[in-house]
Formats: C-alpha cells, sequence, structure tokens
C-alpha cells in the first residue's frame, strides 16, 4: 500500500493535492458535526463565536486560512516541498470552512440551516468529484494520450490544432448539458466527454433554459421531459437530499421558524384582557 502511494502520489508530484484533498474532507465533516452538536444544544459542547451580538460564521475563518495557504504556497520556494504539503492543508482546511457556508456567500443570507442551504453541500460534493477526478490524474477538457510522432506522423502545429478543436467541442457540448439543468453531468463531464455527448443529446430538464426555449408546452418533448423526470429523476434527488442531510443535518428551519412563529402568535391572541389595537393613521 505504501510502495502504491508513493509511486502513485508521492511520484507523480500530487502529493500537495492529496494533502489538500485529505483535509478538505476531514475539515468538512469535523465542521458539520461541530455545527450539528450547537444546533442541539449540547451543554458539554463549544457554542456559536460572537462578538457581543455578532455571529461570526466559520466562512470568516475560512476565508483567513484560504489566504494564508494560498499566499504561503506562492511564496515558499520550491525546494521546500514540505512546507507546500503545509500550506495545501491549511488551504483545504479553509476551503471547506468556506464551501460550508457556499449558500451564505450565494444568498447574502444566514440559510444555513434551511432548504437554499443545501447549495452548501451540493458545492462540496462537487468539490471534492473534482479533486477527486484530478488526484486520479484526469485532466479536464485536455487532449491526452497523443504525442509526437518522430517518425513525422502528427506535427507539433498538427497536435495544436487537434487540442484547440476538441477544447471547443467539449465546451459547447457542456454548455448545452448545462442549459439542459444537468449540472453534475456538464461538471463530471469536462473530464469524461462521453458524459458531456449523452448529456447533451438527452432530454433537457423540466424549467431548465434549454427546455424553455425549446419545449413548446404540452408538446411530446416537453410531456417526454417531465415523465422522465418524475419516473427517474425525483427518486434520484430523494436520494440524494437523504444522504445530503444524513452527512449535514437536516435543512428544516424554515418549517421549525414557522410553526414556532405560529404557536407564539396563538398563545398572545389567546391572553385575557387583550384588546385588538385599531390602525393609526398618524392624525
Amino acid at each position: 500500500m505504501f510502495e502504491l502511494f508513493t509511486h502513485r502520489i508521492v511520484e507523480t508530484g500530487r502529493l500537495p493535492l492529496f494533502s489538500f484533498f485529505t483535509a478538505f474532507i476531514v475539515m468538512f465533516v469535523v465542521t458539520r458535526v461541530n455545527v450539528r452538536l450547537i444546533r442541539a444544544e449540547m451543554r458539554w459542547w463549544f457554542k456559536n463565536v460572537k462578538a457581543g451580538d455578532l455571529h461570526i460564521h466559520h466562512v470568516v475563518f475560512g476565508v483567513v486560512l484560504m489566504l494564508v495557504g494560498g499566499v504561503a504556497s506562492m511564496a515558499i520556494p520550491d525546494e521546500y516541498g514540505g512546507f507546500d504539503v503545509a500550506a495545501a492543508i491549511i488551504f483545504g482546511m479553509g476551503s471547506a470552512l468556506v464551501l460550508d457556508e457556499f449558500a451564505l456567500i450565494l444568498h447574502l443570507s444566514d440559510v444555513y440551516w434551511t432548504e437554499k442551504g443545501r447549495a452548501s453541500v451540493d458545492a462540496v460534493f462537487v468539490a471534492i468529484a473534482v479533486t477527486g477526478l484530478l488526484l486520479l490524474g484526469i485532466r479536464p477538457l485536455g487532449f491526452e494520450g497523443i504525442q509526437p510522432d518522430p517518425e513525422g506522423g502528427i506535427s507539433h502545429t498538427g497536435l495544436i490544432v487537434i487540442y484547440f478543436v476538441t477544447l471547443a467541442a467539449n465546451l459547447a457540448l457542456a454548455v448545452v448539458t448545462l442549459l439542459k439543468g444537468k449540472i453534475w453531468t456538464g461538471l463530471l463531464g469536462l473530464f469524461v466527454p462521453l458524459i458531456l455527448i449523452i448529456g447533451a443529446i438527452r432530454l433537457a430538464r423540466p424549467g431548465s433554459p434549454w427546455a424553455r426555449w425549446r419545449y413548446v408546452p404540452g408538446s411530446r418533448k416537453a410531456r417526454r421531459a417531465q415523465w422522465h423526470e418524475e419516473r427517474f429523476r425525483r427518486p434520484l434527488i430523494r436520494g440524494k437530499i437523504w444522504v445530503q442531510e444524513f452527512i449535514a443535518g437536516r435543512h428544516d428551519l424554515d418549517l421549525r421558524s414557522l410553526r414556532k412563529g405560529v404557536t407564539e402568535a396563538r398563545g398572545a391572541r389567546s391572553q385575557p384582557g387583550d384588546q385588538v389595537r385599531q390602525p393609526h393613521d398618524g392624525t
């Protein structure tokens, strides 16, 4: 196992990337365990970090760690390989803290435990998937495996032309796939072009930009897309949500807050001696 690690990771120069990947996953798990225990209001656990009435979100610490790790990786000379690994670990920890609150940055609102907060978990899953593919040696939008023919079969200029044609085709397929509402297919297809081809050919998801532009309401394609969504996509989404909530906790704060507000409102209305105030018109 150690020899395999040395051959596949160390000798290929992927040790900093592996360190980032490991630190990212560990920090994300630690962060989610921490916030779930805080949410459960365990007396023996930590509380939210506050400065007076200001709640300091962990994205702040993540930004600081990313800045430290990023600047350190550029400032450290190449001969100090061990420090590169340390910088990658710091950067990975900061990235996990930032992406764990990606929804807060996206919506500029504290939606951590709401349904919108699932965007943070999606961002983390995408980061893990992309980093894992890079760690396996798969390059995005690359044209690998072709080397200049020493006998003159393919010239250097020909390789450049082939590369840019392939790059343009892959980008076009990725755009079509994303416009069809297939985010995961579009992102993973950047590493595996066959996935892009399948995603671009198949029907778009209902409500996607492609479906709104190309599918007439009530048409055969629109009906097929809706059937496909209900038959295959929604069970997958339910499974994805189950995995998200198993790892990151339930995103149901909106419902809980609504029920609490309704209960408090009913209690206030039922207090004896309360009088209904008429609206004041300012006169």
